[in-house]
């Protein structure tokens, strides 16, 4: 039996309808932009294994590191004690954020991030006895599959299940010359009831790689700044490079107040979540009155090993030779953008930095569930490329390692599938 049939009678995997799914690809070994089948078949991972893994597959420098500190030390209790790893991390992420983030608060993955966020700023205004409990958010949003983090996303075919549970949320549209102003006047008439307003920076990733501009984005967060409504930036997915600068906040002058981290924080290597903060914020939670403390926690906050992974992966990402192959990825993307934007087929062609997305013409509206999603999907397989097409669009998004040999073969798979498709 091999591991593919081994693999369906034992696992149920993610955004998966199991009944009509194509038999998973079993991933024996990954190197640099590709992974390999058991096979021997290569795959260039175009989209970084779900956005994660920013420095290439088992790079050799991450897993010195990590197998290091496996011999050292590979989990402490998190409440009561501290280790090396977890303050150095802190010590160095903070060192790079926007300068009012002070404190740090680890968790386990993007969505814990964001509830993590989200409690804060619940409790920052329960504890200081002022009841704002609606938090604002943009239509189409995605911050997560946890209750909180569905509740602050667009209500889709994601959420229905759920949607009679989730809390109420104010969700406006994206910011634009024609709007920002009707959208300053909604926050005004919310104001005395906000407690937050959570945000994708610049893209919103799973609604389709909707791209809006940072003076917009800058002009809203500035007005939510006056009206005190506090400011949570989901980093998750466009932290660390993604955008071309090392945090998408760094292309507006607002600065939030709590910030949300997971993905290309260890490179990809495992799983880890943290949220910065404010002085304000944290101070809101110091008191003699042990009800004021943020309830919050998980068995592996701050695991020593996930914690040696991100510093190798930050000692990697703050290399001058990453900061070049960012911006060499960001060159490349737009010269292809440039030479088929005007394709018949082509809806649009949209890029942020190493993100660039191509809306294919489909004759509906764009649509997660596009029966053109699985035709890509396994033509680029087929052609030994991992791109995972969100309904009719795809989009790439790889490691920074990626030659320049593997992006033009990327591009000219695209520009044949743009031919017989």
């Amino acid at each position: 039996m091999n591991l593919t049939e081994r693999d369906l009678k034992v696992i149920w995997h993610p955004y998966t309808q199991m009944k009509t799914a194509l038999p998973p690809i079993p991933i024996v070994r990954g190197e640099g932009a590709c992974v390999y089948d058991e096979n021997g078949k290569k795959y260039i991972d175009a989209v970084s294994s779900w956005w994660t893994n920013i420095h290439g597959h088992a790079h050799p420098y991450i897993a010195k590191k990590v197998a290091e500190q496996l011999l050292e030390l590979e989990h402490v209790i998190f409440a009561g004690f501290t280790h090396p790893g977890a303050v150095e991390l802190a010590e160095r992420l903070l060192q790079i954020l926007p300068d009012n983030q002070q404190k740090a608060f680890y968790s386990d993955n993007g969505s814990t991030a964001v509830e993590v966020a989200l409690k804060m700023c619940l409790q920052y205004w329960h504890n200081k006895g002022e009841n704002r409990t609606k938090i604002l958010a943009f239509k189409n949003a995605y911050h997560g599959d946890t209750f909180g983090a569905m509740a602050v996303s667009g209500r889709s075919a994601f959420t229905a299940a759920f949607d009679s549970l989730l809390f109420d949320v104010e969700f406006i549209d994206l910011p634009s010359d024609q709007n920002i102003q009707n959208l300053k006047s909604q926050i005004s008439d919310l104001k005395s009831q906000l407690a937050c307003f959570i945000f994708e920076p610049l893209v919103q990733g799973s609604a389709g790689m909707i791209m809006y501009k940072p003076e917009h984005l800058d002009e809203l967060m500035a007005y939510c700044r006056k009206e005190d409504v506090l400011l949570i930036d989901d980093e998750v997915f466009t932290g660390f490079g993604r955008t071309g600068k090392p945090f998408a906040c760094n292309h507006v002058t607002t600065q939030p107040d709590i910030m949300c981290f997971s993905k290309g924080l260890t490179g990809g290597t495992m799983a880890l979540g943290l949220t910065t903060c404010t002085q304000d914020i944290f101070d809101a939670f110091l008191s003699d009155d042990k009800l004021k403390t943020l309830f919050h926690g998980h068995s592996f906050t701050a695991n020593p090993v996930a914690c040696a992974a991100a510093l190798a992966s930050m000692d990697i990402f703050l290399q001058s030779s990453t900061t070049e192959n960012i911006k060499r990825i960001e060159g490349r993307h737009k010269e292809f953008g440039l030479k088929i934007k005007d394709h018949p087929k082509l809806k649009s062609v949209r890029q942020t930095g190493t993100i660039i997305a191509m809306e294919w013409q489909t004759g509906d509206n764009t649509s997660y569930f596009s029966s053109l999603r699985d035709r890509l999907y396994t033509y680029f397989l087929d052609a030994g490329i991992i791109l995972r097409p969100l309904g009719n669009i795809i989009y790439i998004l790889p490691p920074y390692c990626i030659t320049n040999e593997e992006l033009n073969y990327i591009y000219s798979k695209i520009e044949q599938a743009l031919e017989e498709i």
